[in-house]
């Protein structure tokens, strides 16, 4: 009830910020989460910046725009979904290959490791991008795949003690 009369007040208001916490939302009926984040997509294409805190981490990859993790008061990465779970963890690159040169795929910016079995190049790399167009255009590469991690291992990578 109280999640209710927040976010009705929240959205009658003219301000042009809205702020929510996840253990509130949690309380929000079965079926109808899908609502309320459309309700929230709704305000923020009006202009009004809505700032969310949460830890449903899948919640937050699936609906937000822009993610911030924050570590004993500091900023550690902002961005989207995909390049924060990026930043924390970078990518893994696989495509058909013949005839791979596995050094100059070693040396490209970011490339973590580079395995070639049975025809399948997988590389582990912080520059997916770069990684699929040497691909693409130096190799006879096909059926190319770039997969990242969850953005719960990104967020234990990025804001764990070391």
């Amino acid at each position: 009830m109280k999640l209710s009369l927040l976010t009705a007040l929240a959205a009658l208001a003219s301000a042009p910020l809205a702020a929510a916490e996840a253990y509130k939302i949690a309380v929000i009926p079965k079926g109808t989460t899908h609502e309320f984040w459309n309700a929230i997509h709704a305000d923020a294409r009006r202009g009004r910046t809505v700032i969310f805190a949460t830890h449903y981490l899948d919640e937050a990859d699936a609906y937000a725009d822009r993610i911030i993790l924050v570590r004993k008061g500091r900023i550690v990465a902002d961005g989207s979904s995909a390049e924060i779970k990026s930043l924390a963890s970078g990518r893994t690159v696989r495509a058909s290959v013949s005839g791979l040169d596995q050094g100059a795929v070693a040396a490209l910016p970011g490339v973590d490791s580079v395995e070639l079995r049975a025809g399948i190049v997988s590389v582990h790399s912080k520059d997916s991008d770069a990684v699929a167009r040497y691909l693409l255009n130096h190799t006879d590469a096909k059926d190319l795949e770039v997969t990242s991690h969850n953005l719960e291992d990104a967020f234990l990578a990025l804001t764990s003690d070391d």
